[in-house]
């Protein structure tokens, strides 16, 4: 059996970076969420509300094309 060092390296590379940008995009969306105009206001400016559902969606997007990936029946 012969094992592709390389090409492992490479998808190991790419998992962890998008692991990571995933998380970080998450916790943009989570920041967002946490800005309110003043400290006794605990309701998000429409800014943050944004910046969280952006983010919020980017990372459905890239759970929903990593579903499409593993299941044969979306081909």
């Amino acid at each position: 059996m012969h094992v592709d060092w390389p090409a492992l390296a490479r998808v190991a590379a790419v998992s962890l970076g998008v692991t990571v940008a995933v998380v970080v995009v998450f916790t943009l969306g989570v920041l967002g969420l946490s800005h309110t105009p003043t400290d006794t206001d605990p309701t998000p400016t429409v800014a943050g509300r944004t910046q969280a559902a952006l983010c919020f969606l980017a990372c459905g997007a890239v759970v929903g094309y990593g579903i499409y990936l593993i299941v044969p029946q979306f081909h």
